[in-house]
């Protein structure tokens, strides 16, 4: 489903400010894989996912969906192939635009544009029905504008809107960082929910160790742009966040470094 060959990735080369953030990165996804990565400040997690996207070119390496070389492609035709979901709940979504309009963008991404209506009745249905599943309410403010939503509530839309058109692939870029804990719970559920209804393909970078271990069926570490730990199965379920730290240690030689992480 994803295979990452041997991809490098250095920003500002030449410079007194270079920094090689992806380190000859090798990573396969079968189908159906839901796969956490940790790591430590400044590993390479986000820039793994942004290079997936096509945000910005990678320097060598290629990188395959679901047999397609999407390598040189540019960022908007991988569109069709992907969901993501960011850390901050105010991207993603349109804050100025309708909750059926921003859902409407999402159902219609990848496809040729032509006259017609805007949202047909059928697809506003679709729309409710979607939308009751989050259990927010959300299915009775079709006609809200996105920015009045709190941001659990645009978070979980977002997730929405992600999954909605069945993605190849599913990246959740810490897509629960910014929420407060009950609700970064009601949307680690939900995402759960919607990966294993439909079988997705996920990659989820969280800074959560505990999240780690307790969600998917694979665990990935990280470390100066390079996978150095790769875990699945039962090996992955027995594991403890101090099995993690010392793990990390004796990998790379250091200690962690993610403030966010050890306060979890």
């Amino acid at each position: 489903m994803l295979k990452i060959n041997g991809v490098y990735k250095t920003f500002n080369r030449g410079t007194i400010n270079e920094k090689r953030a992806l380190n000859g990165v090798d990573l396969t996804l079968n189908e159906g894989d839901f796969v956490t990565i940790i790591g430590g400040n400044g590993a390479g997690k986000s820039t793994l996912l942004n290079s997936i996207c096509g945000v910005f070119p990678v320097d060598s390496g290629s990188i395959v969906i679901d047999d397609i070389d999407v390598t040189k492609l540019p960022e908007h035709k991988r569109a069709k192939y992907l969901g993501r979901v960011f850390q901050d709940p105010m991207m993603g979504t349109a804050a100025d635009m309708w909750i059926e309009e921003n859902m409407s963008l999402a159902y219609r991404r990848g496809q040729g544009r032509g006259l017609k209506w805007a949202i047909t009745s059928k697809e506003r249905k679709l729309y409710k029905e979607m939308l009751s599943q989050l259990g927010l309410g959300l299915e009775d403010r079709l006609s809200s504008k996105v920015g009045l939503l709190s941001g659990g509530q645009r978070q979980a839309l977002t997730l929405l809107m992600a999954v909605m058109r069945k993605p190849k692939l599913l990246l959740l870029d810490e897509h629960t960082a910014a929420l407060d804990p009950k609700t970064a719970e009601t949307v680690l559920n939900l995402s759960d929910k919607f990966i294993n209804e439909d079988n997705l393909t996920t990659l989820m970078i969280t800074h959560n160790m505990k999240d780690a271990i307790s969600h998917g069926n694979r665990l990935i570490m990280m470390h100066e742009g390079r996978v150095i730990y790769n875990v699945s199965g039962e090996q992955k379920k027995d594991l403890t966040v101090d099995d993690l730290l010392k793990k990390f240690a004796d990998l790379s030689g250091e200690e962690f470094a993610n403030d966010r992480a050890l306060l979890n």
